[in-house]
């Protein structure tokens, strides 16, 4: 199996326009020389890879804006510089989901991160060092279906802001790309692990979270490589989240000619898996794998266990939680996550936030908090290049191709997307 997206192994204990007169267009960077594979798809789970070449590919050019907006000057006054954090904090209900909403927690943790970033900006001096502060505009991502959408059309046209961080569901963030590129408004996305959210071709949205694509490499390397295991039966989340983001590990099994036993859902908010949990049982599977929230995923692992099940337990990166260890119990046995961040990192830069963001919120940072602090400090970035021109900032974003952070090194595809490898999070 071709390891070289395993980056490390950390070990979680406890927790279409023409242009317009005016606006030079940007060069379209040249492609690098020799072959491309979207998304570092190693070379055994490229589809079709053993068969034949691809007639045509896609992902592998920038996406282009030639459209208005670059000769625009900057305002003569503001009295603030306006950014926008887009998030799940209050609960509500979720009529993409069809419950509850449920991603408060973690929209919370990314309010955090974006919140620190915006502070030590302005200890900088706010914009180009003027002192003219930076804002953090705040709304909810209430999960009403295109709830988030009318919140930008307000925010680009009555409040002025020039750029968004968000979100994190699915659905949601899918609207809110196609809203932000009909307002011409660059969005940072820094929660929502959905492979297809990247591939809408909107050039005004970057993603810096690493994907459940390659977060599924890893376990799949992990499974089927590391441990040579074959028998794998699924127990997932009946949502966006659920059903789009194992897609990546479900194909992988398959071109590895492990095919899943089964592949089994519940609806969110459930308790009870025995129903699921006995058929998967019988089965005889050597690994069971879940993709959905913290709660959920914990008690699916200690009904598990309490029905004599003791096999390899893996799933996505929201498992790795206190939460879940406490739900879970002593005996949560073998388990293991795909995690988009290194919570044991001794880079400097990493510590120096794991101290800050501590001191100001009285608790360790996790990875929307970190990947949000992140994505508020390139904004900033790009602004301070950019100006304050939306589509000058939107260039100064696509521009970046590495970017070091608390989270570590970023490695930005064509379509400005990360695709920096996840770690392994074990109990």
């Amino acid at each position: 199996m071709n390891r070289t997206h395993l980056a490390a192994l950390a070990v979680v204990l406890g927790c279409a326009f023409s242009a317009s007169a005016g606006d030079e267009v940007p060069p379209t960077p040249t492609p690098e020389a020799g072959p491309q594979v979207y998304g570092d798809t190693p070379e055994e789970l490229v589809p079709y890879g053993k068969f034949t070449e691809p007639y045509k590919t896609f992902f592998l050019e920038p996406n282009e804006y030639r459209g208005y907006g670059r000769h625009i000057p900057e305002p003569e006054h503001v009295d603030s510089v306006k950014i926008v954090f887009l998030g799940p904090i209050e609960a509500t209900v979720s009529v993409a989901t069809g419950g509850a909403s449920h991603e408060e927690p973690l929209g919370r943790k990314m309010l955090q991160g974006a919140r620190l970033a915006i502070e030590n900006a302005n200890e900088r001096g706010g914009y180009r060092g003027t002192e003219t502060p930076y804002e953090l505009v705040v709304r909810n991502d209430n999960g009403l279906w295109g709830a988030s959408g009318n919140e930008i059309v307000d925010l680009a046209y009555n409040e002025n802001v020039w750029a968004i961080l968000g979100t994190i569901d699915g659905a949601n963030s899918h609207i809110a790309i196609r809203v932000a590129l009909k307002a011409e408004i660059p969005m940072m996305n820094t929660g929502d692990t959905d492979p297809t959210f990247i591939e809408t071709a909107i050039p005004w949205v970057c993603r810096n979270i690493t994907d459940d694509r390659q977060m599924s490499y890893l376990l799949a390397d992990h499974v089927f490589g590391e441990l040579e295991l074959t028998r794998v039966a699924a127990l997932r989340a009946n949502n966006r989240y659920g059903r789009m983001s194992i897609d990546e590990f479900r194909d992988a099994a398959t071109r590895l000619g492990h095919p899943f036993l089964a592949e089994l859902n519940y609806q969110l908010g459930d308790t009870d898996f025995t129903p699921q949990l006995e058929r998967i049982k019988a089965l005889d599977p050597e690994v069971v794998i879940t993709w959905g929230d913290s709660e959920e995923s914990a008690l699916i692992l200690a009904q598990m266990r309490a029905m004599g099940m003791d096999q390899l337990f893996i799933g996505s990166d929201r498992m790795v939680t206190a939460e879940f260890l406490e739900i879970a119990g002593a005996e949560a046995g073998s388990v293991a996550a795909a995690y988009p961040y290194d919570p044991e990192s001794r880079d400097p830069k990493h510590l120096e936030f794991v101290k800050q963001f501590t001191a100001r919120f009285g608790e360790p940072p996790e990875a929307y908090a970190a990947h949000a602090y992140d994505g508020m400090a390139q904004i900033v970035e790009a602004i301070e290049k950019g100006g304050l021109n939306r589509a000058l900032i939107r260039d100064e974003m696509w521009a970046v191709k590495t970017w070091h952070g608390v989270t570590g090194e970023k490695v930005y595809d064509a379509i400005c997307s990360n695709r920096s490898p996840a770690l392994l999070a074990v109990v």
